[in-house]
C-alpha cells in the first residue's frame, strides 16, 4: 500500500524527538508518522500507539513489528489515554501526535462510507464496532437537527435546503445516492468544491464525535506531557484548527480574564509555548505527490 504521511518530516523535525523518550501516536493509523518516530528515538525509545481503525491497526503492527516491544499498539480513541498510560506505568511522556485527517485506505474503500464520489453503506464509523454510522444519523434526525449539524460541523450555508432533501427522500443507504440528492438540492448555487463535501464532512464529524473528543483530550494530553515535551497536531479543516489554536493561545497565556476586568482574579497560569504561532503548511512538492494533504495544517507547542 502506497502512504505519505501528510508532513512527515516537519512532524519529526517539530517534535523534538529524544533518543530514549517516551512517545504517544493518538492516531497511529497505518504507522507512517510512528515509523519515523520510531527510528528517531532508537535504540530504547517506545512509542504507544492508539487507533478506533482495526483495519489500519493491523497494517501498523505488521508495518511496525521490526521495532519488538519498543511499541504498544492498541484499539482505542485517544480520548482514553490517560487510562492507557497507567496501564503502561507511563507517568509522562516526552511527545504527543495526533493527525486528524481521514486516511487514504478509509476514504478510498468504498465500504467505509466516507466518499461521496463511490456507492457504498453509508456508515463512516472510524470504529466499526460503534453501533451508531452515518444511516441512522441521515434516517432518523428531524429535520432541524439535520440541518444544524450540517451547518455547524459543515459550515454548510445551504443546510436547510439539503436537510430538506434528505428529508423528502429518506430511508437512504447509499453513499452516492446521498451525494446526488444533495447535488440535485444545491445544483445552482456557486461552489469551488463538490456539493456533498461539507455536508459528509459534517456527518462524519457527527458520527465520530470528533470535536467532542478533541477538546476533552487537549487538557488531558498537556497533563501527560513532560516539561519540555511537545503536542503536535495535524488538523485538516477549520473547525479542529481553531479548537487547537484556541486551546494553545489560552495555555500560553497567564490571565485569561475578559479585557473590560481591569485586575487579574483567574489565576490562570501558562502552562504551554506555542512553537508556531502560524500552522505549518505542506510544501509545493508534498501537494503534487499528495493532493490530499493540500489542506493540512500543523500546530505545535512545548509544555514548559
Amino acid at each position: 500500500m502506497q502512504h505519505i504521511p501528510v508532513l512527515f518530516h516537519e512532524v519529526l523535525d517539530t517534535l523534538n524527538l529524544i533518543p530514549g523518550g517516551l512517545y504517544v501516536d493518538g492516531t497511529v493509523g497505518i504507522g507512517g508518522h510512528a515509523q519515523g518516530i520510531l527510528k528517531a528515538i532508537s535504540p530504547e525509545g517506545k512509542l504507544l500507539g492508539l487507533d478506533r481503525d482495526p483495519a489500519a491497526l493491523e497494517i501498523a503492527e505488521s508495518r511496525l513489528a521490526e521495532f519488538g516491544n519498543r511499541v504498544v499498539l492498541i484499539h482505542s480513541s485517544y480520548s482514553r489515554l490517560k487510562s492507557h498510560l497507567n496501564n503502561l506505568n507511563w507517568k509522562t511522556v516526552d511527545g504527543i501526535l495526533l493527525d486528524l485527517g481521514l486516511s487514504s485506505m478509509q476514504l478510498d474503500n468504498p465500504e467505509r462510507g466516507f466518499s461521496f464520489r463511490k456507492s457504498g453503506p453509508l456508515d463512516m464509523r472510524f470504529d466499526p464496532s460503534q453501533p451508531f454510522s452515518a444511516a441512522d444519523l441521515v434516517n432518523e434526525s428531524s429535520r432541524d437537527d439535520l440541518a444544524d449539524l450540517i451547518f455547524r460541523y459543515g459550515e454548510e450555508r445551504y443546510s436547510r435546503k439539503i436537510a430538506d432533501a434528505i428529508i423528502a427522500n429518506r430511508p437512504l443507504d447509499d453513499t452516492l445516492e446521498l451525494a446526488d440528492i444533495i447535488e440535485s438540492a444545491i445544483r445552482n448555487t456557486p461552489s469551488r468544491i463538490h456539493p456533498a463535501t461539507r455536508t459528509f464532512q459534517a456527518l462524519r464529524i457527527a458520527v465520530n464525535q470528533e470535536l467532542k473528543v478533541l477538546e476533552a483530550f487537549l487538557a488531558t494530553a498537556l497533563d501527560a506531557l513532560n516539561p519540555g515535551g511537545r503536542l503536535a497536531v495535524i488538523a485538516f479543516h477549520s473547525l479542529e484548527d481553531r479548537i487547537v489554536k484556541q486551546f494553545f493561545r489560552k495555555e500560553s497565556k497567564d490571565c485569561i480574564c475578559p479585557p473590560e476586568i481591569p485586575q487579574c482574579v483567574c489565576g490562570h497560569k501558562k502552562q504551554l509555548k506555542e512553537i508556531n504561532r502560524r500552522p505549518i503548511r505542506p510544501e509545493d512538492k508534498e501537494i503534487l505527490e499528495n493532493p490530499r494533504s493540500r489542506s493540512a495544517k500543523l500546530r505545535v507547542a512545548e509544555k514548559i
